[in-house]
């Protein structure tokens, strides 16, 4: 296996100095200005892009050059802002999702003009629906050569338009800070989101005066952070009232910092909590009060609680389609408290009795002391009978797996193992599909942030960059990739920048050799005609994983039976100095369960093939 040699660890050492400035409450690093940066210079409109993310305190971007953004590249060679040379731009894009995620920091992504800032649409639209911080800069044709189908051109303001939260197209090189401050504001306050900023070559070529800090002109842009106080009242109110009431949290608690009051409201009211994909970490999976996760692939307690709850408290939750089912039979007889900083989301796919527009944590922390009034008069919800209920579901239909009858070697086993070995510090990147569920299911995950998956969008080719991201992010902390046969073989040159780059993470291959979620929906639903899911990884080896990790820089590893899963896992933890792919080469027959089928009521759960729970209708 070939390593990265110490001449180019020690160049990528060298441009990993990074300025240090604190972090503020918006995720941004605080807008001062380091010493290394003049308030005021002449300097080119590349230059002015370079000292703007200095200025915003940005220590590393994920990027690849080419003609049109070519300028910026030079300042950029003597910043302190790292930039990591990667060999895809969607690369780039989850990468720079990644480090947002695991950081709550804005990530950040640079690209060409056409073809190149096209190849960020995917990772663009991926951090948009799971409303992750990130500002893409696009380099484009000169001004003169705009709307004349130059070469490498594309309308790339106008591609992405419906997937981000804001983007900019600069006209002049005296506008870069203020677009650059702008940008990050937008990105990292509210609801978080992607925001594109694409410039014309010539702009970034013109000379202009760089000066710091800009002021901001965004007159319409004004998140509502705090809740309306009758909303929370009323809130309280009916959380006191309530028999069967749940706590449906999402994504938006992770985002707000908003765990620690999620715990203390959890606890105060004793109502049960269900977290969705996005939100998994929010609330510890150990907690007696965690039901799971619910929707399509959820706990079987989680996905009753919800429909058969008479008050659903909604926290930064969407009621998406993978969460409800069928929605017109989603929870007939809850009443529904929606809260939410995105105006949008409250009543767009089920009615809030109650609508609270508000940041999570000053939601969290208003209804904290709401209930405690209530309480102090002396109305608290009894909820004695609602929970024998729930447990007897937990106790009755708990999450588990059958030993693959073949003999093979059981992907859920691999995960249970790898999640218990690196256990709970640890961080947990996975792709889509199959081993995405199993990750959510078997992994016990006790902290915020420790989880990292696309979990709108659903993106294949997401675990290893987002990954490598995640690790730059936080190198002290291990990170795991839980990735597809069929995901890895996406993104996986990532693996040679992480290599030449010094970045270690470790990436476990559940290789069933099938596009695994495919296979299952053919099994399930079209009689077993497996139409294109074959990927070869089985039947030719083709690729050989463990050879082409080791091409690519990597300690590759390969794992077949059970008896030598412990020992694969712990010799990848022992190796801290260069990346790691393992093998593990799994059934190709094991299935996801329980399972609520697209388009179908979440009364339909199925807890394994052929098995729907018993349910009494009459407890409920």
């Amino acid at each position: 296996m070939t390593r990265p040699t110490p001449e180019t660890l020690a160049n990528s050492a060298r441009r990993a100095r990074n300025a240090e400035a604190p972090v503020t409450a918006d995720h941004t690093r605080a807008t001062a200005t380091p010493a290394s940066v003049a308030r005021s210079a002449q300097v080119s409109g590349a230059g002015s892009l370079v000292r703007s993310l200095e200025a915003l305190g940005v220590d590393v971007v994920f990027g690849i050059p080419g003609g049109a953004i070519l300028p910026a590249y030079d300042p950029l060679y003597d910043s302190t802002v790292r930039h990591i040379l990667v060999r895809h731009e969607q690369g780039a894009g989850h990468a720079a999702t990644g480090y947002a995620q695991a950081t709550g920091r804005v990530g950040v992504c640079i690209a060409t003009s056409g073809p190149g800032a096209t190849n960020l649409v995917t990772p663009i639209a991926d951090a948009y629906m799971d409303s992750v911080p990130l500002v893409a800069i696009t380099g484009q044709v000169a001004r003169p050569s705009i709307g004349t189908d130059a070469f490498q051109e594309a309308d790339i303001q106008g591609i992405t338009l419906p997937v981000t939260k804001h983007n900019f197209l600069v006209q002049h090189a005296g506008e870069i800070p203020r677009v650059l401050a702008e940008a990050f504001h937008l990105a990292s306050t509210g609801r978080p989101g992607p925001v594109l900023v694409d410039i014309p070559k010539d702009v970034l070529q013109a000379q202009t005066t760089f000066a710091w800090p800009p002021t901001l002109d965004l007159p319409g842009y004004r998140p509502t952070m705090h809740p309306h106080g009758k909303q929370i009242r009323e809130a309280a109110r009916l959380m006191t009232n309530a028999r069967r009431p749940v706590l449906y949290v999402g994504g938006g608690v992770l985002k707000a910092g908003a765990t620690e009051g999620l715990r203390k409201l959890a606890e105060l009211t004793g109502i049960p909590v269900v977290t969705t994909l996005m939100a998994l970490g929010a609330f510890p999976d150990s907690h007696q009060q965690h039901l799971g996760m619910p929707g399509m692939h959820g706990t079987v307690a989680a996905v009753y609680g919800l429909q058969k709850a008479d008050l659903i408290v909604a926290l930064g939750a969407r009621f998406d389609d993978r969460v409800t089912g069928k929605l017109d039979s989603f929870a007939p007889d809850a009443t529904v408290v929606h809260a939410d900083i995105d105006p949008a989301e409250i009543g767009k796919n089920r009615h809030a009795d109650v609508p609270i527009v508000g940041d999570a944590r000053h939601v969290i922390d208003e209804l904290l002391a709401a209930v405690t009034a209530e309480r102090a008069a002396g109305r608290v919800a009894d909820l004695a009978d609602w929970w024998t209920q729930l447990d007897d579901l937990r106790e009755r239909y708990p999450l588990g797996y059958e030993e693959p009858s073949d003999g093979t070697l059981s992907p859920q086993y691999v995960i249970k193992r790898l999640g218990e070995i690196a256990g709970p510090d640890a961080i947990y990147v996975a792709g889509v599909g199959q081993h995405q569920m199993w990750a959510s299911q078997f992994i016990s995950y006790e902290k915020p942030q420790s989880w990292l998956n696309s979990g709108g969008l659903g993106t294949m080719g997401y675990a290893v960059p987002a990954a490598m991201g995640a690790k730059v992010g936080k190198p002290d902390v291990v990170v795991w990739g839980i990735d597809g046969d069929g995901c890895f073989q996406m993104t996986n040159q990532e693996l040679a920048t992480c290599a030449l780059e010094g970045i270690p993470v470790k990436i476990a291959v559940i290789n069933n050799g099938n596009l695994g979620m495919v296979r299952q929906w053919q099994t399930l639903f079209y009689g077993e005609r497996y139409s294109n899911t074959d990927l070869g990884t089985h039947k030719h080896r083709i690729p050989d994983f463990v050879k082409l990790a080791e091409a690519l820089g990597c300690v590759g590893l390969r794992c077949e039976n059970a008896e030598d899963v412990d020992k694969t896992i712990e010799a990848a933890m022992s190796i801290n100095d260069a990346p790691v792919v393992i093998d593990f080469v799994v059934g190709k027959d094991a299935m996801v369960w329980p399972m609520v089928a697209a388009g179908t009521s979440n009364d339909e759960i199925m807890f394994a093939r052929g098995v729907r729970p018993v349910f009494d209708e009459d407890d409920i």
